[in-house]
């Protein structure tokens, strides 16, 4: 597989330390030990305060993802997309992964033109074992590995578990679980042969943690959804137990937004939920706090949610 719109960059040869922000420090966190598997932070707040947080952080923050690769899954749209050019506007060579990689590359009018080359659209189904396979050997092969990978491809499927097709459970499961689990280990390879501390984020839900009952007028909708997320949830600690057990200090973020508006939100939900919802934007700014942290802190799990949310 040949890259479209291959960029000229310099691999940076050292990773550099991040320079410390003071208001991190306002936020309980714990450093990595060596013998220890406590070496977490839980944050939840508003994306109000989020946005703020951010744009108190020292821009010297993400110097050490200067021209360093970050793969995002489902970048063709919603909060993919708006992650996709968060990252290029960082300063990051950023792989889009997308089944419609023609909406992926319509994202580079949405850069800046001279950071424009820094976005490279690759077709994958993150479903499909030799699809995942043929995109990361590209990326290995043409840009030397993988820094960062932000595993944000799902599907919504709507029914009840009790009378669902099949097939349709089978293609919730492929994508929003094994579809990680093929691209992390990829990821996680790619990383721990460089001796890299990358950082690997999980684009999670509120439904992983908790479940919500339909209002009384609407019937039960997007049941295999949770179950898929709450896998997820469990993932993140296995992750974070399995890269510090085999010797590396690379990150795991999961991070849980609640009710967004993409176009991934079935109708009837969007009808049924009578509130403010969150934009895309908002998760990719929660992405960038969570890879912006110094290096010896890590965001285990970050919940956010709209003001006045229901659940």
């Amino acid at each position: 597989m040949q890259l479209t719109n291959m960029c000229t960059y310099s691999r940076p040869s050292n990773q550099l330390e991040a320079t410390r922000s003071p208001i991190i420090h306002t936020y309980k966190y714990k450093k990595h030990r060596a013998n220890s598997t406590d070496a977490q932070t839980l944050i939840s707040f508003s994306p109000s305060w989020l946005a703020i947080i951010i744009n108190s952080i020292s821009i010297s923050s993400m110097d050490r993802w200067q021209n360093r690769v970050a793969v995002v899954t489902g970048a063709s749209s919603g909060i993919g997309s708006a992650i996709v050019v968060d990252l290029v506007n960082a300063g990051l060579i950023v792989v889009g992964l997308a089944r419609r990689v023609e909406r992926v590359k319509e994202l580079q009018k949405l850069v800046p033109a001279e950071r424009r080359d820094k976005l490279i659209p690759i077709q994958c189904d993150v479903g499909n074992e030799a699809s995942v396979k043929a995109a990361f050997d590209a990326i290995e092969q043409q840009l030397g590995g993988i820094d960062i990978l932000i595993n944000n491809a799902g599907t919504l499927q709507d029914g009840r578990l009790v009378d669902m097709p099949i097939s349709q459970v089978q293609q919730t499961v492929q994508t929003n679980i094994m579809g990680i689990v093929m691209c992390t280990q990829r990821a996680f390879a790619s990383m721990k042969k460089r001796n890299f501390d990358g950082h690997v984020v999980l684009i999670n839900s509120i439904l992983g943690h908790k479940l919500f009952g339909p209002t009384p007028d609407v019937a039960p909708q997007i049941n295999m959804y949770p179950p898929s997320k709450h896998a997820v949830t469990a993932m993140t600690e296995i992750y974070r137990q399995e890269f510090m057990g085999l010797g590396t200090r690379i990150k795991i973020t999961s991070i849980s937004p609640g009710i967004v508006d993409t176009e991934i939100l079935p109708d009837g939900v969007r009808e049924a939920v009578q509130q403010t919802m969150l934009k895309a934007e908002d998760v990719a700014q929660a992405v960038h706090f969570a890879l912006a942290t110094p290096p010896h802190m890590q965001v285990h799990e970050m919940i956010i949610k709209p003001v006045g949310e229901l659940f």
